[in-house]
């Protein structure tokens, strides 16, 4: 099937399939084919069946079922018929039918059925704005919940990999949102919450810079927001930018050692090893790095000695700091910190077998 958005790597299909399960599939007679006006699609074909008031079957019942089973797998055998039949029975509202239909059960708190909908819609049109960005925050919604449950105890057996398959595809979805509709100021506001929720804070603070400016004339259009609703987001965002300052000096500094520039790295990031990042252990490992590099040894030692404080059981981290005690010529240390760094990977290798 071309189905658009999900032609990418799909990583959440296996998490929407199961609501497949759940629903009655049956042929549709000759007669009542005849008045769906789908004999020439779905004749012979297995349809979901889900009965109306009364008893009776409704055919944008069927329309949006058959839209939820090809949402959920693009892979369904049927999935090129039912596409062919939405598109003949809804014409040109078929894609906005189904991001209606989709925003009324994310309003229910049905995130999941709501991405089945969308999926569907953006293969019929892959660069619906609507459809996009409501899928974009179903994704959202979808992870937030699980980790909303998490956080109250309530954990699932795999539900890191739940939220990091949805928390990776909303990001997505707004980056191609923002790439291809760049005047919507909506994609920015919610990529640039995406990106911090990375770390990647120089990202955060261009994209913010953006719904800045997107959302700041008298024409722009914000998902339906009145001017005040607007105007809250805007002093928010704009908090917010106040608060990315110091770490987006910080990533520019550790930018400037992996890209070679280690004094000029150096010269940024030792202006917050006092202060509220004083315990963030990669400002001193980006420090470690640097001072290695230009071989101050010393310094390097210290610095990758701050980092074990922080997290003592960094194998990685060990392992450099054997490396720089090998090149000083001092092999009591490097034999030291090399067996520490074994003993850890050996231990976290023997967690993860009792887990299994």
């Amino acid at each position: 099937m071309g189905t658009g958005i999900v032609e990418k790597k799909d990583r959440i299909s296996k998490y929407l399939i199961p609501h497949n399960n759940e629903m009655l599939f049956g042929e549709l007679s000759e007669d009542f084919l005849r008045v769906m006006g789908a004999q020439g699609i779905l004749s012979g074909i297995p349809v979901p069946i889900s009965e109306g008031e009364n008893g009776q079957i409704r055919v944008m019942s069927i329309v949006l079922d058959m839209a939820k089973v090809i949402g959920a797998d693009p892979d369904f055998v049927y999935a090129d018929k039912y596409l062919a039949y939405i598109k003949a029975a809804a014409g040109p509202q078929a894609e906005p039918m189904l991001v209606t239909e989709a925003a009324k059960l994310a309003d229910e708190g049905r995130f999941e059925e709501a991405c089945m909908l969308l999926r569907t819609a953006l293969a019929i049109e892959p660069k619906s704005r609507a459809a996009l960005y409501l899928y974009g925050r179903a994704c959202k919604a979808c992870y937030e919940a699980v980790s909303e449950a998490e956080a109250a105890g309530n954990i699932t057996d795999d539900g890191e990999a739940y939220i990091g398959a949805f928390k990776a595809e909303s990001l997505d979805i707004f980056e191609v949102l923002t790439m291809m509709h760049p005047d919507f100021a909506m994609g920015y506001y919610f990529l640039g919450y995406a990106y911090l929720n990375l770390g990647l804070y120089l990202k955060t603070k261009l994209t913010w810079d953006d719904f800045l400016k997107y959302s700041s004339s008298a024409d722009n259009d914000a998902a339906g927001m009145d001017d005040v609703q607007l105007e809250d987001l805007r002093k928010e965002i704009s908090g917010m930018l106040l608060d990315l300052e110091e770490p987006v000096q910080i990533e520019t500094g550790c930018n400037r050692i992996m890209g070679g520039d280690f004094a000029g790295g150096i010269d940024i990031l030792s202006k917050y090893k006092e202060g509220r990042y004083a315990n963030w252990w990669p400002l001193w490992y980006y420090l470690a790095v640097a001072e290695a590099s230009m071989g101050n040894a010393e310094e390097a030692v210290t610095d990758y000695k701050r980092v074990l404080t922080i997290t003592p059981g960094n194998a990685d981290v060990m392992d450099e700091l054997s490396a720089v005690y090998e090149a000083m010529g001092d092999a009591d240390n490097a034999a030291k910190y090399k067996t520490k760094a074994e003993l850890v990977r050996r231990n976290h290798a023997e967690d993860l077998k009792g887990q299994n």
